[in-house]
């Protein structure tokens, strides 16, 4: 979720921005946001039946997120009004959001279970834990909270997250402009813009009154990203407008440009003064340890990552097991392509300057890099009916991130479209030097992004119910996404390139070392150097790659911690499964339970997995 907050009505804004012909493009529905929250989602779920009490709740968050719901493409019929805005803003929006939530939390836990169906009750259970975490990250004095997803936050405006960074790329793939009835929605929207960065500005101010101050070294970045995206503004927010071919569109761009000039580009200076200040002020403290509750705050957000009770101790632990059990099954193949002396780490970093596995420099190496990818989902889309039962065809583009984001971005990341597949699933992928990415890693890296990753996962779970296409869990969605990655390993990705199941296995191997210098940074009181050092030489990882990971790790504290933790359970989940039904464990069978019981806690998994052996048992 992206948590927004300022003294301004969107009336207002739009009157002192974009004059009357803005008001006159908005639906006459859409003008008074406290009504568009009210209705028609309102409404007790006591007396209705289950699908519906579940479809009530997940329409009655939407409501204060109704830019998710854009996202979801759910924001039709009646309620199409939900296009033309972001929701309620100020300190006023994050109470009505925080009471819906309790209201809602209260209802879930009082309806009665009795004569649910699997599915029914899995859907109560999700809204249960994803509602109750939320609530425990809203009741900190500072950060962001997802509902149901994974970026939490305590800085709100860093350089990996805030709107200025999301809402460009909302605007240029998500806000529909498709016919020419979407170009009032486009102009309502963009002039909420304004009255949302200006919420964040006084977020990041009253959270410096607190003491929480950014480390300097997350500020330098983001300064240099604000910088970047002031002059280009005019191509962020219309140029979408200025591209779409429909009737009216380039009318409509003057206008959006009114809006620009006059309220998102002063608005973007305001925030870029505050972090300028903010800097003055920064210490180079990685950790959360180094904030005001920063103790509270990181335990909160690993137990919401996770989904689990583990401490930090717990998890840098088997983090450092994993570690090294994951470079015991390396040591062999290195000897056998004749990398023999040094640990796992130094012969991985001599394996990583090998001019083989370069892609090219610039342009060249740019397409090379999209060619393969291309062809690895090709080849994995013809694997999946060897693994499932059941099939999907998710649409999936392959995109660049956008150049201002590229700097302080990961490698890569994706995930599925939009539940009326209106938007195809997509593949981001870092481009901002080739040298990022090696032969024998990408196309890893390809299938935990794409299939039978995140896109693939995400297109089973727009099948659900909508409230189950909302709430996701960290830990299974990065779960997952390793599994897929084991997955096409037993499918034979890599049994003609062994260096490819290097790659393979120095992914799992980096997502253990996740669990080490997430928890290293923000629990044990490590500097950024020391993270970096961590990955570079136990794990042979590109310095050019775990640069920016581990600043990640600053600004999204514990996020990191779901992969291999999610992972983990899973493959304990199968080998129960195995051990308990012996000959009548089928591959297909249990991959295929699993995807079809849906983005869920852990536990809930578990529970899926049950359900799995008692119907094969029969």
């Amino acid at each position: 979720m992206r948590e927004r907050f300022a003294d301004f009505t969107r009336r207002q804004t739009l009157k002192g921005l974009a004059g009357a012909s803005a008001l006159a493009l908005l639906p006459a529905c859409a003008r008074n946001q406290a009504d568009l929250a009210a209705a028609p989602a309102g409404g007790s779920i006591a007396r209705l039946d289950p699908d519906a009490a579940l479809d009530r709740i997940a329409y009655r968050m939407l409501a204060h997120e109704p830019g998710r719901a854009t996202g979801l493409g759910v924001d039709t019929g009646e309620f199409a009004a939900w296009r033309a805005t972001f929701g309620m803003t100020g300190e006023e929006g994050r109470s009505a959001y925080a009471s819906t939530l309790k209201q809602l939390l209260a209802e879930a836990r009082a309806y009665p279970r009795e004569g649910l169906t699997s599915d029914q009750q899995i859907g109560f259970e999700v809204v249960e834990s994803a509602f109750s975490k939320a609530l425990e990250g809203m009741a900190m004095p500072y950060g962001d909270v997802a509902v149901g997803s994974w970026r939490n936050a305590p800085y709100v405006v860093i350089q990996n997250v805030g709107g200025y960074i999301d809402l460009p790329r909302f605007f240029g793939s998500t806000q529909p402009l498709r016919t020419r009835e979407d170009i009032g929605p486009y102009i309502a929207r963009l002039a909420e813009v304004p009255a949302i960065l200006d919420g964040e500005l006084e977020r990041i101010r009253a959270a410096r009154g607190m003491g929480v101050v950014p480390p300097a070294f997350l500020l330098d970045k983001a300064i240099a990203q604000l910088e970047a995206s002031l002059p280009q503004a005019r191509d962020s927010y219309a140029g979408p407008l200025a591209a779409a071919t429909i009737d009216g569109a380039a009318r409509s761009v003057a206008q959006a440009e009114r809006i620009i000039a006059t309220g998102i580009v002063p608005a973007l200076e305001r925030q870029l003064a505050e972090l300028r200040t903010q800097r003055s002020l920064a210490r180079d403290s990685a950790g959360m340890w180094a904030q005001p509750m920063g103790e509270e705050y990181y335990a909160w957000a690993v137990s919401a990552s996770t989904t689990t009770t583990m401490t930090p101790d717990e998890i840098h632990r088997q983090g450092l097991a994993e570690l090294e059990e994951i470079h015991g099954r390396m040591d062999p193949i290195l000897r056998e392509i004749g990398y023999t002396k040094g640990s796992v780490g130094e012969r991985m970093r001599a394996l990583a300057e090998d001019p083989r596995y370069k892609f090219a420099e610039g342009d060249p190496g740019r397409k090379e890099i999209f060619d393969f990818i291309n062809e690895r989902v090709a080849w994995i889309r013809a694997q999946m009916p060897r693994a499932f039962d059941q099939l999907v065809d998710p649409p999936l583009e392959v995109r660049r991130l956008p150049l201002a984001e590229e700097p302080g971005a990961p490698g890569a990341y994706g995930g599925a479209g939009s539940k009326d597949g209106s938007i195809p699933g997509r593949f981001w992928i870092n481009l901002r030097t080739t040298d990022l990415h090696r032969k024998y890693d990408l196309a890893d890296l390809t299938f935990h992004e794409s299939i039978p990753g995140h896109v693939w996962e995400g297109e089973f779970s727009n099948r659900l119910p909508l409230i189950r296409s909302i709430l996701a869990f960290n830990a299974f969605s990065e779960g997952w996404a390793l599994y897929a990655e084991q997955l096409a390993d037993e499918l034979g990705a890599y049994d003609e390139f062994k260096v490819g199941r290097l790659g393979y296995l120095q992914s799992l191997a980096f997502r253990a070392c996740r669990l080490v210098v997430d928890t290293g940074l923000h629990a044990k009181r490590w500097t950024r150097e020391e993270g970096r050092r961590f990955f570079v030489e136990r794990n042979g990882s590109k310095f050019e790659e775990v640069a920016s990971e581990v600043d990640r790790y600053c600004s999204w504290p514990g996020q990191a911690c779901g992969y291999k933790i999610g992972h983990s359970e899973i493959l304990r989940q199968r080998a129960r499964a195995q051990a308990e039904l012996g000959s009548r464990y089928d591959f297909k069978a249990f991959n295929t339970a699993v995807i079809l019981g849906g983005n869920a806690p852990l536990n809930v998994v578990a529970n899926t997995v049950s359900r799995y052996i008692a119907k094969a048992k029969g």
